[in-house]
């Protein structure tokens, strides 16, 4: 009977040991917060799939840390706030590391780098300069760096500001707007299709860390520590064994490595 009941006890403790290995093995589930509106960066495609160049490094982040992704889309200029109130963990959706989110939020090592450009219709002139841009209507991004950039810089301009990209590149398109003020890879990407075939860049590109930052960071609440380790250590990883690379290449011509 004692040998019995020790076979049923080995047999509970086994089991119990199983659960326990199957639960520390189960794969953690990291929700992530993207704009869904910033192509090629992430956008939605036809078929309500979402993708671009921050939806792969997101995904190939999550595989570093062995650990799920589950995308969550939010408007822009609530992308942080919600991140704040817990409805993800963390964004990988193009933030700019300024010093007014940084008050707000942690950042990780930069992932990329990006420059702004001014886009307008081909063949007209416009000096990018405080005077050259004097009774121009210029979109731009609500809450975005561009935003920041044109009302500080170039306060000669008329600023109108748009909830999403495509929404001020559909005006420029529509002659409602004399020209953009955005991200320079995705106005290039947007350049290449019909809507943007009769546009081009005007002037230089400009990298100014004052509105751009350091670069493109995730970002996560304040105090998450353990998580943003692990989310450097995984980006040292794909900087490192070659992920990162096959991702730019897949959306770029050129390197935007940090």
């Amino acid at each position: 009977m004692k040998k019995h009941m020790k076979s049923i006890a080995s047999a509970l403790l086994g089991l119990t040991l199983g659960l326990g290995a199957s639960a520390a093995n189960a794969q953690q589930t990291l929700r992530i917060g993207v704009e869904g509106e910033y192509a090629p960066f992430n956008e939605v495609d036809k078929n309500g799939k979402l993708k671009g160049f921050d939806v792969d490094i997101a995904n190939a982040l999550c595989d570093e840390m062995q650990v799920k992704c589950s995308f969550v889309i939010q408007t822009w200029d609530g992308i942080i706030p919600a991140l704040i109130s817990n409805k993800y963990e963390m964004i990988v959706s193009s933030v700019s590391m300024t010093e007014k989110r940084k008050a707000v939020v942690a950042f990780s090592k930069p992932y990329y780098k990006e420059h702004a450009v001014f886009v307008g219709p081909k063949g007209k002139e416009m000096a990018i300069d405080g005077d050259g841009l004097k009774g121009k209507t210029i979109g731009v991004q609500t809450a975005s760096a561009y935003e920041k950039m044109l009302k500080e810089k170039f306060p000669a301009a008329t600023a109108k500001s748009y909830p999403a990209v495509p929404d001020h590149n559909l005006d420029l398109n529509n002659g409602r707007l004399d020209a953009v003020l955005a991200a320079r890879l995705p106005m290039l990407d947007w350049l290449k299709t019909r809507d943007g075939k009769n546009f081009e860049v005007k002037g230089q590109a400009f990298k100014d860390a004052k509105y751009m930052g350091e670069g493109a960071g995730i970002a996560l609440r304040k105090g998450d520590t353990a998580l943003m380790n692990k989310v450097n250590a995984a980006l040292d990883n794909i900087l490192k064994n070659g992920k990162y690379d096959a991702i730019n290449n897949k959306y770029f011509p050129v390197s935007i490595r940090p």
